[in-house]
């Protein structure tokens, strides 16, 4: 009896260690040179700082880490260095041990960026923030040998750089002239450009044109010919059919969606709506916001699902010299379940994996 009540405890207590899931991700705090590995219990919905990486180059100066990503082996994460003299940087450091590999240089404020599941190269966007309204590019980098090796004209203001799951296209919006960039990753040259309005505002001190839409990312679905696009400044988010090349639906949202992300399975979009610090997420086959939550400080910023579609992690600029922050959102439960504070200004933030 004794030893059946022990084995009955053993195979409880086991299977509660196997079942219990670890999250781990990685964001950024670009006001502080900072990246933190995050870590979430989903048993005890707790999330904390597990690790806290020191990316800077000079002491002196904020260099800026802003866009991040994991390779698709787990086995490395690269954090793009947006500020230099004059050019940023794209680092890449071990997934474990969090040790510095290697770094290359990049071009004017490099951002966001992803790796192919087909080529195995990294394609980056040189947003180019602090310079003049010129057009500016994309490079394609070779992260086993960081050498760049192709750099792709696009346009003025590329940022939200996401490839589509097969790797076979890159997508990109172009924030000054609101359109949605698809450049083929075999051949590395844009293949099509998509105006996303004709609306457009009067700039008076520039005498020119602008896009209301003003686009500030773009992540295509992940079994479906659709990207899903953050319209920063007419408050929306846009569906556009990759077949059609053409825009199927505009969804109102929150003030300046900013950052979004299509969960695995294709159901939820979860958007980080900037201007109000909240966060929306939406059912994608009715096209309707299930929910839309107020975060834990002000100027939400990136999104990153879980690989299971259960958790959506948002990183949170906070204002001034107030912490950075990073929530957890429940998909099942349509609530924030926990958030951790960070350095200042999280921004870039990329799922790395879960453990049970």
């Amino acid at each position: 009896m004794r030893i059946g009540i022990s084995f009955f405890i053993v195979f409880i207590f086991s299977f509660g260690i196997a079942t219990a899931q670890s999250y781990y991700l990685y964001v950024a705090a670009e006001s502080e040179d900072e990246v933190h590995l995050i870590h979430f219990n989903a048993e005890t919905e707790h999330v904390e700082i597990s690790k806290t990486i020191n990316v800077g180059r000079f002491p002196t100066e904020i260099d800026g880490p802003h866009g991040i990503t994991v390779a698709p082996d787990g086995k490395h994460w690269f954090v793009s260095i947006a500020h230099g003299n004059p050019y940023g940087l794209l680092a890449k450091y071990e997934t474990g041990s969090d040790e510095l590999v290697q770094t290359v240089e990049l071009g004017m404020f490099p951002a966001t960026m992803e790796i192919s599941q087909k080529t195995g190269l990294l394609y980056v966007v040189n947003f180019d923030l602090h310079g003049p309204m010129r057009p500016s590019t994309v490079m394609v980098v070779d992260p086993d040998e960081m050498e760049v090796i192709s750099e792709i004209n696009t346009g003025i203001m590329p940022h939200g750089s996401r490839i589509t799951a097969n790797g076979a296209f890159n997508y990109h919006v172009l924030m000054m002239s609101g359109e949605l960039i698809e450049v083929n990753t075999m051949t590395m040259e844009v293949e099509r450009r998509l105006k996303l309005s004709e609306k457009m505002e009067m700039n008076h001190i520039e005498m020119s044109h602008n896009p209301i839409e003003k686009p500030t990312w773009a992540d295509p679905h992940p079994n479906k010919p659709f990207v899903y696009v953050a319209a920063n400044g007419s408050n929306e988010i846009l569906e556009v059919d990759t077949k059609k090349w053409q825009i199927t639906r505009r969804f109102d949202t929150g003030k300046a969606p900013y950052n979004l992300e299509v969960s695995a399975d294709g159901k939820y979009l979860v958007a980080s709506y900037k201007g109000e610090g909240s966060t929306g997420i939406w059912n994608l086959e009715i096209g309707t916001e299930l929910a839309k939550l107020a975060n834990s400080r002000k100027v939400s910023h990136g999104v990153a699902i879980s690989s299971d579609s259960k958790y959506a992690f948002i990183s949170v600029e906070g204002i001034g010299g107030e912490p950075g922050s990073v929530d957890v959102i429940d998909l099942q439960k349509l609530e924030i379940v926990d958030f951790v504070e960070t350095g200042k200004q999280a921004g870039g933030i990329y799922f790395w994996k879960i453990e049970n």
